[in-house]
């Protein structure tokens, strides 16, 4: 997993509307990048959610978000529309960013191994430096909790 201080890696990739949306279209602005396992789970929503009701305080503060997951266009573009998400979700099927950054890792489950995304939220600055990695979110209080980490580093 990539580390605080570290350079984001350049990723480009599409949207739940099709549009293709890179690293680059951040370019000056700090940026959350939360990746999740799968649209329409109870953790994922929540997350999901809780960004979607406190985005207003993030743009306030500067911040772009961006969700990533293993999810195609189509499903990211069914979640977004039921959640009223206001932020772009890539899609990323084959792994290409997901393992750029670290998150495609083996799990274990009842004794048995297994990859799988490891729910994950890196902060980057207006440079595209990870200034912290969020490695266990809480869902249910994540905007919180990235406010509370960027009032501490911005």
């Amino acid at each position: 997993m990539l580390i605080a201080g570290t350079k984001a890696p350049a990723f480009k990739g599409k949207d739940q509307e099709g549009k293709t949306v890179s690293l680059s279209d951040f370019k000056g602005k700090p940026l959350v990048i939360y990746f999740y396992p799968q649209d329409n789970t109870p953790t994922c929503t929540q997350q999901a959610c809780n960004l979607r009701d406190h985005f207003g305080l993030l743009r306030n503060k500067g911040f772009q978000v961006l969700g990533v997951s293993p999810d195609n266009i189509a499903s990211h573009n069914k979640f977004a529309d039921k959640f009223e998400l206001p932020f772009s979700l890539i899609a990323d099927p084959d792994h290409t960013i997901i393992e750029k950054f670290g998150v495609w890792v083996e799990k274990s489950m009842y004794g048995k191994k297994y990859m799988g995304l490891l729910r994950t939220t890196f902060i980057l600055d207006e440079k595209g430096i990870i200034r912290h990695v969020i490695a266990k979110p809480k869902a249910k209080q994540h905007a919180e909790e990235i406010m509370d980490i960027a009032s501490k580093i911005f």
